[in-house]
């Protein structure tokens, strides 16, 4: 596939600085490009590859003489280059219908122009929407519900009645729907408390490889429209997760959280159970957060505080050795003086 530089610019919104006509192959990175590749530039630590580049074109914020070929200037240099990128992605491969070597109840509802590939289990009652891809070993449980053009990768696990929205990406090994934690002591003895509740996953989420998603104890774990989460990443039972959230590898949150719209998590980060964290917050990544934290607030740390104090604090923790041994010195002259002064007044 070949497309211009001046249909690059029309699709990102950007202003071309040389020639328009010239045609890109493909995308890639500044030290790997090539003179019929496009590459970006966003970060000023890479102002050397800038230098060393080969690209034939540049999506960059800013025109820069340093650079010799033709300059798509844009605000977003990234979101650009994720839009364009998307055009030279290779297309996903797709199984033609329903193989004969998958096993699909009868009593399921299987939409338009659905790939399901072979090894996939779908149970009674499961419905599947129009466009949605099912890679091989996949199981897909009794009553669960899929959305249309959604796309389901290999050895991915649906448990029962939990339900998936349109446009969702399940990536490999993540299991939806497993049994929430949940126990009673009984003197030395764990009683288990049966876990009724469902997943339920809305339109445009992203759930990355070997997530472990619960299903709530009673109700719903609910992840709202356009969350993200990386790979490895744990979701106990009830826990609700507002639009457009980040959650970054390792992360961990704890049963009944509720996690507001455009939170970032960095991480492995751990949650104590039932807290909130507010809208547009920031969690710095191995950060603990054991009470709730304020919508837009900026915390870092064991137990996670607010950003600034932890910096100023981590600041200290180099020098406590050294105020340790000054404060000891600082004891044994007062405890001097204090002596001398008793042998006066004696």
């Amino acid at each position: 596939m070949e497309i211009t530089l001046k249909e690059i610019a029309e699709l990102v919104g950007g202003e071309i600085h040389g020639n328009g006509e010239l045609s890109i192959a493909g995308i890639n990175s500044l030290d790997d490009a090539g003179p019929e590749e496009l590459s970006f530039f966003a970060d000023r630590r890479y102002r050397d590859a800038l230098r060393k580049t080969r690209a034939g074109a540049l999506l960059i914020s800013g025109h820069d003489p340093s650079f010799e070929g033709v300059q798509v200037v844009v605000p977003n240099p990234e979101l650009a280059y994720a839009r364009v990128a998307s055009l030279f992605a290779p297309p996903l491969n797709r199984y033609p219908g329903i193989s004969p070597d998958a096993v699909v109840h009868e009593e399921s509802l299987i939409g338009k122009d659905v790939s399901i590939f072979p090894m996939v289990y779908v149970g009674r009652g499961v419905e599947i929407g129009d466009g949605t891809t099912i890679f091989p070993g996949v199981y897909v449980g009794e009553g669960v519900k899929i959305g249309r053009e959604t796309i389901v990768y290999p050895n991915v696990t649906i448990l029962r009645d939990c339900l998936i929205g349109n446009h969702v990406i399940l990536h490999s090994g993540t299991v939806i729907g497993s049994d929430g934690f949940g126990f009673v002591r009984d003197g030395s003895s764990a009683v288990k408390i049966p876990q009724t509740g469902i997943v339920q996953i809305d339109d445009h989420v992203e759930i990355g490889a070997n997530n472990c998603i619960d299903r709530a104890a009673l109700g719903k774990t609910w992840i709202k429209e356009g969350t993200k989460t990386d790979n490895l990443v744990q979701i106990a039972h009830n826990v609700m997760i507002g639009e457009g959230t980040i959650v970054v590898a390792q992360a961990g949150i704890s049963g009944s959280c509720r996690i507001g719209r455009g939170v970032v998590m960095g991480g492995q980060v751990g949650t104590a159970d039932h807290i909130e964290i507010g809208d547009m917050a920031m969690i710095a990544p191995q950060s603990g957060v054991v009470k709730s934290i304020s919508p837009g607030e900026v915390v870092s740390g064991t137990p996670a505080i607010s950003h600034r104090l932890n910096l100023r604090i981590t600041r200290v923790i180099p020098r406590l050795p050294e105020m340790n041994k000054r404060l000891r010195d600082l004891e044994k002259r007062i405890e001097k003086i204090e002596q001398g002064l008793k042998k006066e007044g004696g």
